[in-house]
This record gives structure tokens, sequence and C-alpha cells, in this order.
């Protein structure tokens, strides 16, 4: 016998389900259910993320016109809106921030074991992207969500292994919290490369990450008021301007004792002089100025889920439905990140298979077509 497999039960096969299971136990994710699942939930949500639904009505119709493959997938009936709209309302959007961190460690350890030795730059230390996106809603059904007098917004504060491109690090907080007041509270591994840019200028978070024996390139601001320690001698390579050891006035009235290096890039493909800050004092300005060349992959990350998966059409308004939903394109990313890391092809992030499944699944209207087609006949 053949035995023929949905590619949407593929997709949920890449999802641990005992450890779904017992994320919701530990959160008490249906402490109040009756009859419709944490599960089913997810579910019902998933085929909003693939199958681009834009409101409860198609998520439900679309779940009910495949009824007869539900089952197989782990879910006896499809869900009423009624029912789905008070799952999303209440339910803790933390369950699904935990099977975020379970995937996550499992894609870190698929990548580690077939990277190797196959890293761009030659030092070894962890090179992480750190950026966000703001995600705009409507200010008059969202009213918590005030961003400007007229609009609304969350933002998507992200950090980025480029060790397979994996999202190491995402929270979602309302539209006006700075990027900066963010970073402050994250920690990271000693001898990290962190690169992020002109929006994080903090001097005495740039201090901070010196203590904590953290690395960093950024873009140096305009009006940024330092003072001139050494002028380095700039080697004979393209683009390569110039190469200065420099200090801080307002940490020096601080009397915190920090150095830096401004790096000035002519970048010949724009026509425009690029500087850039670190407080690497080792390598060469080339590789300084090619680090942040590399930041450019989070913006190709936040590109791909944007264009990929439903992060700006919402199907509830309160801020725990609007977590659930944007925390729910998490462990699918990173489950077909896994597929992606399995194969020959660990590489760019704008390569995400799912932005290829998404395009094989059916819309919800396609399959209330169908169906009604079916029934007719």
């Amino acid at each position: 016998m053949t035995r023929v497999c949905s590619i949407f039960s593929q997709i949920l096969q890449l999802l641990p389900r005992m450890e779904f299971e017992s994320a919701v136990r530990k959160y008490g994710a249906e402490r109040h259910a009756r009859g419709f699942s944490s599960w089913g939930q997810f579910v019902a949500m998933l085929f909003c993320q693939l199958g681009h639904a834009k409101s409860l009505r198609e998520i439900c119709g679309g779940l009910a016109a495949s009824e007869g493959k539900l089952r197989h997938l782990g879910v006896a009936t499809a869900p009423s809106r009624s029912t789905l709209a008070y799952a999303n309302e209440h339910r803790p959007w933390q369950l699904y921030e935990a099977m975020f961190h379970q995937l996550l460690g499992k894609c870190q350890a698929m990548v580690a074991s077939r990277t190797g030795n196959t890293r761009k730059f030659r030092f070894k230390n962890k090179l992480v992207s750190l950026d966000a996106t703001v995600i705009d809603l409507c200010a008059s059904v969202f009213d918590w969500a005030r961003f400007r007098q007229t609009k609304g917004a969350v933002k998507l504060h992200l950090l980025l292994d480029h060790d397979g491109y994996l999202p190491e690090y995402a929270v979602i907080t309302e539209g006006k919290r700075h990027e900066v007041r963010v970073a402050r509270q994250m920690r990271f591994t000693p001898g990290t490369m962190l690169v992020f840019d002109r929006g994080y200028a903090d001097y005495d978070w740039f201090h901070r990450l010196g203590q904590q024996k953290v690395q960093f390139v950024t873009r140096l601001k305009d009006n940024a008021d330092y003072g001139l320690i050494e002028e380095r001698e700039t080697p004979r390579r393209i683009g390569v301007m110039r190469d200065q050891v420099i200090f801080f006035y307002k940490l020096a009235r601080q009397g915190k004792q920090c150095f830096f290096r401004r790096v000035e890039f002519w970048d010949e493909v724009q026509n425009r002089l690029l500087v850039f800050l670190t407080n690497q004092l080792t390598l060469s300005a080339a590789t300084i100025a090619a680090i942040y060349k590399e930041r450019w992959a989070i913006e190709l990350f936040f590109k791909a889920l944007k264009q990929s998966l439903r992060v700006k059409t919402f199907v509830g308004t309160s801020a725990n439905a609007l977590k659930t939903q944007g925390r729910k394109p998490a462990p699918l990313m990173l489950g077909l990140a896994r597929v992606r890391c399995g194969s020959q092809d660990c590489g760019a992030p704008g390569s995400f298979y799912w932005c290829d499944v998404a395009l094989t699944l059916r819309s919800p209207k396609e399959l209330a077509l169908r169906s009604a087609r079916s029934g007719a006949g």
C-alpha cells in the first residue's frame, strides 16, 4: 500500500508533539478548556500562517472544508470562530515562546554539527546581528498599541545568529519602545561579536558591553563628540580611508576609561563614505567593514518574514491574541529551518523553505470552493 502524507502534516511532524504537550501542562494552557485543545489552536493558527488567511472566518471555513483530514493531524473537528477567538485571547502566549526555545536548541545543534570550519571570517567569535522592525496596526482597533497620534504599531526586536541564520532572541513590545531600551536588558556571552545600526547609539551601553567582554561593530553618528588618541597607518586596500583610536568626552567626564576605533571606509558601489565604530582594536579595518556588511542578513530576514508569513494582518485585537499570533511563526520558522539545515543548502537567510511551502498550500477560499464543488457533484 502506498501511504501519502500531506505537506501540512509533514510540517507538523517537525514540531514534536510530546514536547508541546509538556509545555501545555507547564503553563496550564488548558486549565479551563472544554473540548478545544491547545494543539487544535496551534494547528488552526498554523493554517492561518501557511494559508494566508485574513480572518477567523477564513481559518475556520478552510479547516471545515478539509474536516475529513483533520483527524490525521490530531484535531477532532474544525473550531468555531468564537471558540478560536476566545482561545487566542485567553490562552498564554508563553506556550509558543517555550516551543521556540526548544526547537532553537535543536537547530543550533544541527548547525554546529554541519558548519564545522565553514566560517566566513577567521576569528572564532560568535557573530550576531541586533535590529528591530515596526509592524503597523490600526490605532482605532488596537488602542493599547498607540504609536503616533493616528497610528498604532508594535515593534519586533530580534537577535539573529549568523551560524545558520537562526533567530536567537525575539521580543514584541509597543511601537513607542526605543530599541536601545530593550538592548540594555539583554545579556550576551563574553566574546560575542555584536553588529547593529546607528539606532542603538548609547555610549554608556557601549561601555557596559566592553565590561562584559562583548565586541561590537556599528556606525558612528555625524554629531558624535569624541577626541583623537591615535592615528593608525592605513593599509593599501581598496576602500579603507582612515583608522583611528578615539574616546568619547561624555565617558571621560564620568571617569570611564574606554577606547574605541573609528574606521572610515569608502563604498564604491553607492559612492558614499561610511564611518564605523567598534571596540575591537586588533582586527583589520577592512574586516570591520566586512563585519558590518554582514548586518544586511537581518534585513533579509525581516523581509522574508513579512513577505512569507502573516505578521501584518491579525485575527485578534487584544494584546494576548496579537502576541499569540505573533509568536506562532517562530516555531514554524525553526521547524522548517531544521529541514534547511539538514539539507545541503544551509546558507543565505533569504533562502527560507517556508516561502516555497506556503505557495504549495491551498488558500482557505480555494479549499472552501473545492469542497462546495465536490458537494454539488
